[in-house]
């Protein structure tokens, strides 16, 4: 409806014309009445009281005030007048009537369908809502018995017809479609009764139990499936990084030597109390010295090693130097140390053998010296 027909609606021309010859003709009535009064009586205060008295109740059939957002038919001897409103009017009592009221504000109106099939034949109930105005008065006065009644109507078969039309699929995704077919079927039918839909919205589509648990199960396959891809694609990629960075730290012994104190950093910040070996000997995982080697060394007790380095080297060794690290160097007087004091080992065990074997003979002599004094 354009804005100059809602214009007219609110204008108060036709009411004033109406209500100056409601009045007109109400004070001629109360002057008949006053003279009727003074004829019988010859009384002017009876012919007075008598003109107050149907002026008043003329008034009181007369007066109509309507809120600004309503609006009412006017009805002279059965004939439609007019839709008069807002603000204050007479009408002519007996003559005009105004059998009823039209709010013009937006309404809200729920609206079902229940077990309903659709194009692949499942039945299902859908909830939806609409939002309708009056825009023109004089079309729902003249068109229509009970506007709200109709219009529900309309819309529930409005929405019937079209879940017929598509399938359940397009229910349940396509809601804004369906919404907008709705209203579409729903203003053609209700547009000659003078209203409006301004929306219409899909509130709920209810399916039954045993269709709504098939659909769940599929959509639970369907997401097994897709994390199963998703964690082989991640192994595969895992497995491809891992290899690269086998790669690097086979090339590289300081970048196994960095990953193998980031782990143990990682290990120390967990807040827990570990029992950690530290392998000294592995291609990769040494600790460099002194917390390696000569860390070790001192722990077990078996020398300086460090003093080592100060002493004189044989001739042969300081041919060789120039061929041997500093590190290969150390194991190899490791390795004279520990021989020494296990060669010094093994001579004091025979010392103490030939000690216990001597000590045995002569036990042995002492007990036939006693046997010979015996017989003797």
């Amino acid at each position: 409806m354009s804005s100059q027909q809602l214009y007219a609606y609110k204008s108060t021309q036709g009411m004033h014309g109406n209500s100056a010859l409601a009045i007109i003709i109400g004070l001629i009535v109360s002057v008949l009445f006053f003279a009727i009064g003074y004829y019988t009586s010859l009384s002017y205060a009876v012919g007075a009281a008598l003109f107050a008295v149907v002026l008043v109740i003329y008034l009181l059939l007369s007066v109509k005030v309507l809120q600004e957002w309503k609006r009412a038919p006017i009805l002279t001897l059965g004939k439609y007048k007019g839709t008069y409103g807002p603000g204050l009017f007479f009408i002519i009592p007996l003559i005009q009537s105004m059998p009823y009221k039209f709010d013009l504000r937006t309404f809200s109106t729920v609206f079902s369908a229940e077990k309903t099939l659709t194009q692949d034949n499942v039945g299902v109930d859908v909830e939806a809502i609409m939002f309708t105005r009056i825009e023109n008065p004089e079309n729902t006065a003249l068109q229509v018995n009970d506007v709200d009644q109709s219009v529900s109507l309309a819309a529930q078969t409005a929405l019937r017809d079209v879940i017929g039309k598509v399938n359940l699929s397009q229910m349940i995704v396509g809601r804004n479609e369906i919404a907008t077919s709705v209203k579409e079927l729903i203003d053609q039918r209700v547009t000659p009764w003078g209203v409006n839909v301004i929306s219409v919205e899909i509130r709920d589509v209810k399916i039954p139990d045993d269709l709504q648990d098939a659909m769940a199960k599929i959509a639970i396959a369907s997401r097994e499936r897709d994390a199963r891809v998703i964690l082989a694609e991640s192994e595969k990629l895992a497995a491809a990084n891992m290899v690269a960075a086998a790669k690097t730290y086979n090339s590289n012994i300081y970048a196994m030597q960095l990953r193998a104190l980031n782990m143990l950093y990682e290990i120390g910040i967990s807040g827990k109390n570990h029992l950690i070996f530290i392998p000294t000997e592995s291609r990769g995982l040494g600790i460099p010295t002194p917390i390696g080697v000569l860390g070790i060394d001192k722990m077990v007790g078996l020398g300086d090693v460090g003093s080592l380095a100060n002493k004189k080297e044989p001739a042969n060794a300081k041919d060789d130097a120039g061929s041997k690290t500093q590190t290969e160097q150390l194991l190899d007087q490791l390795n004279l140390k520990q021989k020494s004091a296990q060669s010094s080992t093994s001579k004091k065990q025979k010392g103490a053998q030939a000690q216990q074997s001597s000590n045995a003979g002569k036990d042995s002599d002492a007990n036939d010296e006693g046997d010979g004094e015996t017989q003797g």
